[in-house]
């Protein structure tokens, strides 16, 4: 914890003078160190009992996105909780003209960050009786540790956006990450279309709509489907498992060929011409962190050189039932082709490379909180994550000259805090305007960072 005029008094945690937390264990201090007597891959330490003020919270309510909740009390805060954000109220005294005393209320707000530390990231999560506990792991039963330090970092301040924006620095100061992450011009205002399409065709209906509407589009993704891969468990007849795998870095058939209306022979071509016959100024595709959503293909002849081995993704002892996804249940039957960790950059690399010279001006890469569910025998998931991302960014960098990288479904501490230079992520899940049931949760996940980033 980093101190934010806080002390502990008597197994109590006071804040500008305010107690926020009561029986605290010996374990925990004020930059602290929590400890435990048995070496392990997972605690859960006490941090004490909370008094009852407002909360706001982010949490993970599925593995790849996060949400917000408010409440009053501890056992109300979800596990897997990223931040939390309290209200605290104090009476101060006031005189009017008169200089009779009138009573007044003051408020400032305490916000607490679980991060990392070396190969552990932490959580907060609440308890029946009202105590708030921190969570720290790390994704291998072989990585362990009795004692963290510097896990859960606390500040506090009369506006909580600025608390935000000015502890985030600190944050990112401390984990070495850039504190000026380049924000591309093209996420700024977008004013064209997010192409949650595949065929060539589909595409061009797409834009010729948009054109003749008079809403010219600017940016285009091309999403899942434009890639070459293979399905080793579908059967016929039977409903679709979710369980391709990636077996070429170009596209594939749907993108070769010439075709009725649309004289371009690959994705090179067809970039081209849909540039410049509908003004587009940036392209962008669609892939997943491991290549494709199961990963590589073990066997495909232009995969296989970056050694890809099966793994069966696990769920972290953490991890609540609402967690559960039901691409994460294909997964886990089938399993994942996961590119050698260290022939990572080279597959990134060689991804980049071909999709520049297409035409391509960036990347939208998803799926990206698997990682953490196969850091076994890797170090961990922090460490896993971290080689990951390390090599995504290194590759965009390089490839297409700027950081042209939009992020998706990576809401777990771990990508957060191991981007070191990306700056625009995915802010909800997929909105289903047919499920009355999604749309309050996807406007709450939207407009909250969206306030908190205008402030």
């Amino acid at each position: 914890m980093g101190a934010a005029s806080s002390c502990i008094n008597d197994g109590s945690l006071l804040v500008n003078g305010k107690t926020l937390l009561t029986r605290i264990p010996f374990n925990v201090k004020v930059c602290p160190v929590a400890s435990s007597s048995i070496p392990s891959s997972r605690h859960v330490f006490s941090l004490g009992f909370l008094q009852e003020f407002w909360f706001l919270c982010l949490f993970r309510h599925k593995i790849w996105w996060m949400i917000p909740r408010v409440g009053k009390l501890a056992c109300e805060i979800p596990m897997e909780t990223q931040m939390l954000l309290l209200e605290v109220k104090e009476e101060s005294g006031l005189c009017d003209g008169d200089s009779l005393p009138l009573s007044a209320e003051k408020t400032f707000y305490v916000l607490l960050l679980p991060i990392l530390e070396g190969p552990f990231r932490a959580t907060l999560q609440g308890a029946h009786s009202n105590e708030l506990q921190m969570c720290v792991e790390s994704g291998d039963v072989n990585v362990q540790t009795t004692n963290v330090s510097e896990v859960v970092f606390m500040n506090s301040g009369d506006n909580p956006f600025r608390i935000l924006s000015r502890y985030l620095r600190i944050i990112w100061e401390h984990l070495s990450i850039l504190t000026t992450k380049r924000w591309q011009h093209i996420y700024i205002g977008l004013d064209g279309v997010h192409g949650m399409i595949s065929t060539r065709m589909s595409i061009r209906r797409g834009l010729k709509r948009f054109m003749e509407r008079g809403c010219p589009p600017r940016f285009l993704i091309i999403d899942d489907g434009w890639q070459e891969t293979y399905n080793d468990f579908q059967k016929e007849g039977e409903p679709f498992v979710e369980g391709s795998q990636l077996t070429d870095i170009k596209e594939d058939g749907k993108f070769r060929g010439l075709k009725q209306e649309i004289p371009c022979f690959d994705l090179q071509e067809f970039i081209k011409f849909i540039k410049e016959s509908y003004g587009l100024k940036f392209v962008y595709v669609w892939h997943a962190l491991l290549g494709y959503w199961g990963g590589l293909h073990p066997s495909s002849e232009i995969t296989r050189k970056y050694n890809p081995k099966i793994k069966y993704p696990i769920q972290s002892p953490g991890n609540t039932a609402n967690l559960r996804d039901i691409a994460m249940d294909s997964l886990e039957k089938y399993g994942v082709g996961v590119i050698n960790p260290q022939r990572i950059f080279d597959f990134y690399n060689d991804l980049r490379s071909y999709l520049s010279s297409s035409g391509v001006d960036g990347v939208k890469v998803d799926v990206q909180t698997l990682i953490e569910t196969l850091g076994f025998g890797h170090g961990g998931r922090v460490a896993l994550t971290g080689r990951f991302q390390a090599a995504l960014e290194e590759s965009v960098a390089r490839n297409f000259g700027a950081n042209n990288l939009i992020c998706c479904m990576n809401h777990n501490n771990d990508s957060i805090y191991s981007s070191k230079r990306s700056a625009v992520a995915r802010a909800s899940e997929d909105f289903m305007p047919r499920d009355p049931t999604c749309q309050t949760l996807h406007i709450a996940s939207v407009a909250v960072p969206e306030q908190a980033r205008r402030s």
